[in-house]
């Protein structure tokens, strides 16, 4: 997939228009469109600081951790890679759909910095779509994971009237694309080891820590709770079995927030120290928690983890995340077939997966609760 942003149109960085707005569909349906919703990023050292002011809002974060938070992305320029990552993917999205003949137009909204989602619906309105599917680019459930995208698509439409219908996809945790591209991405980072330790080396799993009671409140409430935790372990096991790996660790990374708050644990940096303290002298760290290099893998592994290791005397290599594979692009298209043609899902998990619902609604009553912060 190539890794050059694709041109854009007048006005596209910020209203998220796709480049070529053909609506003539072969799909049965009333689909016209698919939104691809992400989280976002700055684009420039001054969009920092709003941009995390808009991530933190109603949160109580103090002034002194965003301007912490603040210096991982200038270190970087400023730029989060999220924004250009997601533009390379509707780009090759749009290979896929011309391939299989859906000319269906694929539009990008995010929840925290341009193109805003609420904007992006708007366009959608104006260009004439009546009901597009929503791909959010989050494999998992969770309030962070799959309410929050489900809250984002009713507050875009409550701010324009007339917005179209929008369908969320499902949960993909657990689809054997994803699996299979973790599979090989963790097989190149064994290659990238020093030959001489690599039949030693440690196969460690990450994803970003959320507040304990936020997985205890993960998943609809007959379904015992800590959904996301479970999902993220349950991908482990798979990309681990696909590996041969029969030993391998699930740890977190990126916490945030007062730190009184219990949130999952152990830390990715921590869990080096640990592993040292054991006499293993190398490790691949897969982050299945993310589905792109978002900020949090280039800084949290590649700068601080990296570093631990080799103050540890350990060998270390990253796997790459999915995103740029063409079997992620090949599984959101799975996804949007499921959605039109009633295609049975590809799962190979056993813990359950939810998601696809309409216009903001929940999966459940009381799915995936808001943790009220304590005053």
């Amino acid at each position: 997939m190539s890794t050059a942003e694709p041109a854009t149109t007048p006005g596209s960085r910020r209203t998220g228009r796709p480049t070529d707005r053909r609506r003539e569909s072969t799909v049965t349906g009333t689909v016209d469109a698919l939104l691809l919703l992400s989280f976002g990023g700055p684009e420039s050292p001054e969009d920092v600081m709003p941009f995390l002011e808009n991530v933190t809002r109603g949160r109580g974060v103090p002034r002194e951790r965003l301007e912490e938070v603040a210096q991982h992305y200038l270190h970087f320029g400023g730029v989060s890679p999220i924004n250009a990552l997601n533009r390379d993917l509707i780009t090759a999205i749009e290979g896929e759909f011309s391939a299989r003949a859906l000319n269906l137009p694929v539009y990008f909204g995010n929840r925290n910095w341009h193109p805003m989602v609420e904007d992006t619906v708007a366009t959608m309105h104006a260009d004439g779509i009546s009901h597009a599917v929503v791909f959010p680019t989050s494999a998992w459930g969770g309030y962070s994971g799959c309410r929050q995208y489900d809250e984002d698509i009713e507050r875009a439409r409550a701010a324009v009237p007339g917005a179209p219908t929008l369908t969320k996809l499902r949960q993909f945790f657990d689809h054997p694309l994803l699996v299979e591209s973790f599979a090989d991405a963790i097989r190149d980072a064994v290659q990238q080891l020093p030959t001489a330790v690599r039949s030693e080396a440690r196969l460690v799993f990450t994803a970003h820590s959320i507040p304990v009671a936020a997985d205890a409140a993960a998943g609809p409430p007959d379904d015992g709770g800590r959904l996301y935790s479970r999902q993220v372990a349950e991908t482990a096991r798979l990309c681990a079995a696909a590996t041969g790996f029969g030993d391998y660790d699930v740890v977190w990374q990126s916490r945030s927030g007062p730190p009184q708050v219990p949130w999952l644990e152990p830390d990715i940096v921590d869990h080096l120290d640990v592993l040292s303290g054991k006499g293993i002298g190398a490790v691949v760290v897969c982050p299945v928690g993310f589905v792109s290099d978002h900020l949090e893998v280039v800084w949290d592994l590649d700068n601080e983890a990296a570093t631990k290791a080799a103050e540890l005397g350990m060998a270390f290599a990253r796997a790459a995340t999915p995103g740029p594979d063409p079997r992620f692009v090949r599984m959101v298209a799975d996804l949007v077939a499921e959605h039109l043609d009633g295609r049975a899902p590809r799962r190979l998990g056993a813990v359950p997966g939810y998601g696809c619902t309409r216009d903001g609604a929940i999966c459940a009553p009381g799915c995936c609760e808001p943790v009220r912060r304590k005053k």
